[in-house]
């Protein structure tokens, strides 16, 4: 087992899904620029370790993340095993958009007994969290913004889907996995219209979990007007959409973060900041309204966005890190121990394959 030798502190990335990466990566460069350590470790069959780069650093299994020996977690997902060291910090891999889970409640606020610091990204998280942290006591809060919005507020001169040689509006069409919640298959034939006329540019990316199928259909629709992206990078997509047309995927919110207008397709919870329709006509005539950016409608997305992620300053990093060095010099034995729960953890162990108790 490695011996620590270092006074530099350590921090692991621990994803699970390919859209991790780019979420985590901020993170990793303010960590790495202040000279401390990053490893990442990859849970599962659904991450895809090409997604590394050449220069970053993976641990292979357990036991080579507990005798490395991390300060801190840092985990963009809803679990973490309680059996690998360090302070366990919850990142979120999105906002939350309205979905409930299989129990009634809002999956973003579901506690799970797995963190002891919750870095949430607005108002609109950190006032139910901080309810959340009274009632339960084995975790703190604190709003630092969300590391992964850090680039989306940086100028990209080099950003692939940006045409300055084509002056035409560009749509974004981004859609979630979700049977029950994905618009993709109902509104495939009114876009492959749209696409075949040459007043937008079209850009089109699922959720990693997308039904393979409908990844294929929307595949054949690309031509000089559309074009289909598969990427684990969202960011430079985001920048160079104009309008973004959705259901009820939290990629929308990172969208609206740029004060740009989302047009949604039956939204599980559609309010003033969202253009919401419910019919395939309605999609073209929708898509116009938005482009023209009314007053009204950029003032609710003001007003929604400082409730949601008020800070541009793409500094959440560093907020992340100052949040999570302070508990790590405070420590965690001043929370309530979470409960012990024996289900989820063997779970965990299963999927893991790790079954040591030390």
């Amino acid at each position: 087992m490695e011996v620590r030798k270092s006074s530099k502190r350590r921090y692991l990335l621990y994803i699970a899904q390919n859209y991790s990466y780019a979420m985590l990566r901020p993170l990793q460069q303010v960590i790495l620029a202040r000279g401390d350590e990053v490893c990442w470790f990859l849970e599962g069959r659904e991450v895809d370790p090409k997604f590394l780069k050449a220069d970053e650093k993976r641990l292979p299994d357990i036991d080579a993340v507990k005798a490395w020996k991390p300060d801190a977690v840092f985990v963009p997902g809803n679990v973490v095993p309680s059996f690998i060291p360090g302070v366990k910090v919850g990142v979120f891999h999105g906002f939350n958009a309205g979905k409930m889970n299989h129990k009634g409640r809002e999956d973003h606020f579901e506690i799970r007994d797995c963190f002891d610091l919750y870095c949430t990204q607005g108002p609109a998280t950190t006032l139910p969290f901080l309810e959340l942290e009274k009632k339960f006591g084995t975790f703190t809060v604190a709003e630092t913004g969300w590391p992964a919005l850090d680039p989306l507020f940086i100028e990209n001169k080099d950003n692939p889907y940006i045409k300055p040689d084509d002056p035409r509006p560009v749509v974004l069409f981004c859609s979630t996995f979700s049977p029950s919640l994905t618009c993709a298959p109902e509104v495939f034939e009114q876009i492959k219209a749209l696409s075949q006329k040459s007043q937008w540019r079209w850009l089109v990316q699922f959720h990693p979990k997308m039904k393979p199928s409908i990844v294929e259909q929307y595949k054949t629709l690309e031509n000089e007007n559309l074009q289909f992206v598969e990427t684990d990078n969202v960011i430079p997509l985001l920048q160079a959409g104009d309008v973004m047309l959705c259901d009820t995927s939290s990629i929308l919110l990172m969208f609206l973060m740029q004060r740009k207008p989302v047009v949604t397709f039956k939204n599980q919870s559609p309010k003033a900041h969202l253009i919401d329709i419910n019919r395939v006509e309605e999609i073209e005539p929708a898509i116009t309204r938005a482009l023209s950016r009314t007053d009204d409608l950029m003032a609710h997305i003001h007003d929604y966005c400082n409730q949601i992620h008020p800070t541009g300053d793409g500094q959440s990093s560093q907020r992340v890190l100052a949040a999570t060095d302070a508990l790590i010099d405070k420590g965690t034995a001043w929370l309530k121990p979470k409960p012990l729960n024996l289900l989820r953890h063997f779970k965990m162990r299963r999927k893991l394959g790790y079954w040591k108790l030390f």
